[in-house]
């Protein structure tokens, strides 16, 4: 029974929603509709989902620009409908939401193009970072619960459970992934129901939508505004760090802007671009390896080594369940929590309209690491990334660990009304192992071998991180070393990725750091005047 890697990518996102109204926004607009130079407090780049809740954040204080290189997520029934999602992966076209791009390893991955970062392509599932990954962060725990809060607030809502995701649920529970948490956004070993931000009557929320929470006053967002290089001053001072002053970016008709800081603000230009985005801009502004950003002609700004150094993708691995009976198109609803990996399910249709299951296991804290590099000067074009998937040999320990859990969830009573009687796990294994899911190569034990199946079938749930990492780019209140009035706040400042998905870990830490950017903000006007 083929299986073709389309149909497997449906499954990851499937489900049912319908367009959503376009709120009131009236400061979206589009990048060529800017002036050619104009001023602000504080200059974001990237209306992701840290990005948004981040300015929302700032504007209740300050006069906010934020710089989205993608469009619009309302209106448009690729991202407001979740039925819809694979139209969206499937378009190359450079106004797309989703922007698709090939590992150096050959897996095939995806970046967001579109007001309100991956919350507006992905499944969404919403489970907080744990407490210990708070700490493991540097973050106020009650700051953070504060944060997560005004988040789900305005996005997160329970899930209403389908049979095949309770039958999922009750074969964790049987496979020993226990306790049972029930329904939680809190990360604790076991198996748990996770929030959702599709709402009772299908409406995917996004990140954008708390956007809701700023001040119109005091934020302008632009779409279709690609930044080209940050501009920077005491490039050659002696005793001072260069200065962020200013971003300059391209609209979608290809005219130039800049975007300045005010002369006498206390504020900073803020990298909001996502795990690929910012060290890209970064070296292409000129901070990163001298030696690297020299052979593209690049003037170095600070010779950072550890720009784009250490990026990691959390792999993941999947075995596909011809079902007898019919599934609701559901995307994850459900996850086991275990030491060092996760368990979730989803369905979808074969290509003959009959059905299938989806379970998948992702590793928690992958140790391989990679590097990221410039492949040319466009900033709209992906740059070169190298995760190094199963280069740690204990990675693939733990995913031959994790897939045995799959396989003892697939043999459980509770999953046997949706499995053919005659189709083993060995039998689903190989039958997986046919799929195409990857640009890897593939080996004849591929349907027999747990390690192989691993190396050769890896995927990819778009967790990537790293390449602007605390303590080794940034310092831990996220401000570029070396560097005056730059910040980076998003993925890439991640050493791990943190909880099951880190959708609500980002968007907490946008308005966590809005908070206290603002406050402290607060302390330096009052100190000038």
């Amino acid at each position: 029974m083929p299986i073709s890697a389309a149909i497997i990518i449906f499954f990851f996102f499937n489900g049912f929603c319908f367009a959503q109204n376009s709120p009131a926004f009236g400061f979206v607009k589009h990048a060529a509709d800017a002036p050619r130079v104009s001023y602000h407090d504080y200059i974001i780049v990237g209306g992701g989902t840290a990005g948004c809740p981040l300015a929302a954040t700032l504007s209740e204080r300050f006069d906010v620009l934020v710089l989205e290189r993608g469009g619009s997520p309302y209106g448009n029934p690729n991202v407001s409908n979740l039925a819809s999602w694979p139209d969206t992966l499937a378009d190359l076209t450079p106004t797309s939401p989703a922007q698709r791009f090939v590992s150096e390893d050959g897996v095939i991955n995806t970046r967001a193009r579109c007001l309100g970062g991956g919350t507006c392509i992905n499944g969404g599932f919403y489970s907080r970072a744990s407490h210990r990954e708070v700490m493991d962060m540097g973050l106020n725990p009650k700051l953070a619960d504060q944060s997560f809060q005004w988040v789900e607030r305005e996005l997160v809502f329970w899930p209403q459970l389908t049979e095949w995701t309770s039958a999922f649920r009750a074969g964790l529970l049987a496979a020993g992934v226990t306790p049972d948490n029930g329904f939680t956004y809190e990360h604790l070993e076991g198996t748990k129901v996770g929030g959702t931000t599709f709402d009772p009557t299908g409406h995917r929320h996004t990140a954008a939508d708390l956007l809701k929470y700023a001040d119109p006053a005091r934020i302008t967002v632009l779409l279709r505004a690609t930044a080209q290089r940050i501009l920077f001053k005491n490039v050659t001072g002696q005793h001072k760090n260069p200065q962020a002053y200013g971003v300059v970016y391209k609209d979608e008709t290809g005219n130039i802007h800049e975007a300045r800081l005010k002369g006498f603000s206390a504020g900073e230009i803020i990298l909001s671009a996502g795990a690929l985005g910012s060290p890209q801009l970064l070296m292409l502004s000129g901070v990163g390896p001298a030696d690297h950003l020299k052979s593209f002609g690049i003037e170095v700004v600070l010779d950072q080594p550890m720009v784009g150094h250490g990026i990691a993708d959390n792999p993941s691995n999947i075995f596909a369940v011809p079902s007898p009976e019919p599934l609701t198109l559901t995307p994850t609803q459900v996850v086991g929590i275990r030491p060092g990996y996760y368990v979730v399910s989803l369905t979808g249709f074969l290509g003959d309209n009959s059905f299938q299951g989806v379970i998948a296991e992702k590793l928690a804290r992958p140790l391989s690491r990679g590097y990221l590099r410039l492949k040319n000067l466009d900033p709209e074009d992906n740059p070169s990334v190298t995760y190094n998937y199963f280069t740690e040999p204990e990675d693939l320990r733990t995913c031959v660990e994790a897939l045995q859990t799959v396989t003892r969830v697939i043999d459980t009573q509770a999953l046997s009304k949706f499995r053919y009687p005659n189709q083993t796990v060995e039998y689903l294994q190989a039958l997986t192992a046919s799929l195409v899911v990857n640009n890897r190569g593939r080996s004849a034990q591929d349907a027999t071998s747990l390690e192989q199946y691993c190396r050769d079938l890896v995927t990819t749930v778009w967790h990537f991180h790293g390449g602007c990492e605390v303590g080794k780019v940034v310092d831990h209140e996220y401000r570029v070393i070396g560097v005056d009035g730059l910040r980076v706040i998003d993925g890439s400042t991640f050493s791990f990725s943190p909880g099951t998905n880190p959708q609500a870990t980002l968007m907490m830490l946008g308005r966590y750091m809005g908070v206290l950017i603002g406050n402290k903000s607060d302390m330096i006007y009052a100190y000038v005047l």
